[in-house]
């Protein structure tokens, strides 16, 4: 009683006779959008002094007086919120104690390097920058996988986030994703596979990737790598000559570069490279996992997107007149 009797007498002094208005009246605001953190472990008088330092023009003991004695001062959740017009003191304590935090989304997109993954969330203004300065060893490390290279392990998608949050946060929330998402791919694999291990699907998975023009040849893409890795064939893929090249790929595919050789070369060694070369997406996993029944060993590009499959190499070197070449 003591309480409230405080509380009413605070709005009283403080509003007048507006005071039983108060609680479900628009609070004016510094800027038509503010943003208000609440870091863990803040004081109900603390959430009370941050909204008024945020912008929201009142008395602090007012809020905190409400958030008293509505009985959920303590069911406020940390976060980043974002304030509108419109507030009022009962909506704002109701999006504080929901979590209804501002939240913010990027897309990681499928074939992208992790090279490109950390420029896209480095341009994400309102994702904390912790990975900036630190090598992908140290992202690694920090990430719980000390001593694994960064490439392919992060799942593409679209991730929210709460403003102010830390990009080694989304990183790890796509590494699990991957996780399972691999291992999904791993229990559901062909029982004839060539690959010996989730990281070789990983790493099968990546080059059917960046080598598949239409979805619907994917599955013949997987096939012919399959088949070619059974044989003990090279691979013979250029995407990841190009990632062996690194910055020093200029764009153009030249011999010298198919004949350069690095460890991502599979023009000059057999099997699969030592680690994925880009994020494959889900139907690569299954595609890789799974590959088409088939003898094909080749295939050439079309010209439209889609590709020719061939079982040896005079059929194939026929569609490279016909497609390539215009013979």
């Amino acid at each position: 009683m003591r309480l409230i009797i405080k509380f009413l007498l605070v709005l009283a002094l403080t509003l007048g006779g507006g005071a039983f208005w108060w609680l479900h009246h628009d609070l004016p605001l510094s800027a038509p959008t503010l943003d208000l953190s609440v870091e863990p472990g803040t004081t109900p008088r603390g959430v009370a002094q941050a909204a008024v330092d945020s912008g929201v023009q009142t008395r602090p003991e007012l809020l905190y007086w409400w958030f008293r004695l509505s009985g959920q001062a303590r069911q406020i959740k940390a976060g980043s919120y974002e304030l509108e017009a419109g507030l009022t003191p009962h909506s704002l304590l109701r999006k504080l104690t929901r979590g209804e935090e501002a939240l913010r989304s990027v897309t990681l997109v499928e074939g992208w390097t992790f090279k490109q993954v950390r420029a896209a969330l480095g341009k994400e203004e309102h994702l904390k920058p912790d990975s900036r300065g630190l090598n992908d060893a140290t992202i690694m490390e920090k990430l719980g996988l000390p001593g694994h290279h960064p490439e392919g392990r992060f799942y593409p998608d679209t991730y929210t986030y709460a403003k102010g949050s830390s990009d080694l946060k989304v990183l790890l929330r796509a590494l699990h994703a991957m996780d399972k998402q691999l291992l999904h791919a791993w229990q559901s694999r062909a029982p004839d596979t060539p690959l010996k291990t989730p990281e070789d699907l990983l790493i099968l998975a990546s080059i059917v990737e960046k080598e598949t023009g239409q979805a619907r040849d994917r599955a013949m893409v997987a096939s012919v790598f399959s088949n070619r890795l059974r044989l003990g064939m090279m691979l013979q893929t250029d995407p990841t000559v190009i990632y062996g090249l690194g910055e020093r790929f200029d764009g153009n595919l030249r011999r010298r570069d198919l004949l350069a050789d690095t460890p991502w070369n599979t023009y000059t060694r057999t099997g699969l490279p030592p680690t994925p070369i880009a994020m494959p997406g889900k139907d690569s996993l299954l595609a890789a996992a799974q590959p088409a029944s088939s003898r094909a060993l080749y295939f050439v590009a079309r010209g439209d997107g889609s590709s020719q499959f061939s079982d040896s190499l005079d059929a194939h070197n026929r569609a490279v007149n016909k497609y390539q070449r215009g013979q």
